[in-house]
């Protein structure tokens, strides 16, 4: 099932990043980094046209209280969200306390290992302080950067499946993976 999730009080600091709650004032680098190109297709949206579209869903995240915005050197360079996951395709989830993970980061920082530190410090907290028995990720098949990020943090493939594509409606083949507690080397 999927847990009860707020994070309006919550704050992480790891070693180059503080996660923490979305903010208005965040608007114009949420907008620097969502209107470039190839930065939400990987995460199957388009590149945000207006401050207006940045708008609408900045409001969704502060709203939400389950999205953290990724601070570094100062600026909100991505988001990683704690979603629900689909109960009905999962249905077999349902005894455990579970959440979705995604993820998003500045195209200037892909590779420098920001996005798996920001991961396993949510997965941290996930598990030993909301009580988590696992948690689920996604990823489109052709998406390497993100299977990596999971891969590094423990995911482990669970299911294959086809989605409708939310950019163009083209079939796309979406890797389903899994991490359980048990399975999480907490330090």
């Amino acid at each position: 099932m999927n847990a009860p999730i707020d994070i309006s009080n919550v704050t992480i600091q790891t070693e180059r990043l503080l996660l923490r709650p979305w903010r208005q004032s965040d608007l114009a680098d949420f907008f620097a980094y969502a209107s470039v190109d190839g930065v939400g297709q990987m995460a199957g949206w388009t590149p945000h046209k207006s401050l207006e579209e940045s708008q609408t869903i900045l409001t969704r995240f502060i709203e939400g209280k389950r999205t953290f915005a990724l601070e570094y050197e100062g600026r909100a360079v991505g988001s990683l969200g704690i979603e629900t996951y689909n109960e009905e395709k999962l249905p077999e989830l349902a005894p455990l306390r579970c959440r979705q993970l995604g993820f998003v980061l500045a195209k200037p920082l892909w590779g420098q290992g920001l996005m798996p530190e920001a991961v396993c410090a949510v997965l941290d907290y996930l598990f030993r302080d909301v009580g988590l028995d696992a948690v689920t990720c996604c990823h489109y098949d052709w998406n390497r950067q993100s299977a990596r990020v999971q891969e590094k943090c423990g995911f482990r493939l669970y299911r294959v499946g086809t989605q409708e594509s939310p950019i163009d409606g083209s079939l796309l083949h979406i890797c389903i993976n899994l991490l359980r507690r048990e399975d999480y080397p907490l330090a």
